[in-house]
């Protein structure tokens, strides 16, 4: 099963039903990968999400990422802080390390420091990146 760690960014562009990125949602409904998230991560949703369209609509969505059977809730072993562009970044990026998720899901420059790091990988790619490999799996 695919573990990914979804950026707020993507997350935000997937809630509309008219919106092309709403097949994350579709596909995450239908139990295509496994979603990590940490109280970091729930927390910046949150917020992002009420000021995007509303407190409402904030709480639809975390009420079902707390009951769906593929999220998964984790916090991170290690605070890399390897983005230093945006440090705000690196709760995505720190738990996608210390859950050995397949794939951070962003839309964000800011993670195009992994593509020069030896060490440690992380695989992230756009939204519509991922929603193809869904579509393929």
């Amino acid at each position: 099963m695919i573990r990914a760690i979804i950026d707020t960014n993507c997350l935000r562009a997937s809630i509309p039903p008219n919106s092309p990125f709403y097949q994350l949602y579709l596909d995450f409904r239908a139990g295509k990968f496994i979603w990590y998230v940490s109280t970091e991560i729930l927390l910046e949703y949150e917020e992002i999400i009420t000021r995007t369209y509303s407190s409402i609509t904030s709480q639809l969505v975390l009420h079902q990422l707390a009951v769906a059977p593929n999220v998964v809730f984790a916090e991170p072993a290690y605070r890399w802080q390897l983005i230093e562009s945006d440090p705000e970044d690196n709760k995505f990026a720190d738990l996608a390390l210390s859950v050995n998720a397949d794939y951070v899901v962003s839309e964000d420059n800011d993670f195009n420091v992994f593509k020069s790091l030896p060490f440690p990988k992380l695989n992230v790619v756009s939204l519509e990146s991922f929603l193809s490999i869904l579509a393929n799996s």
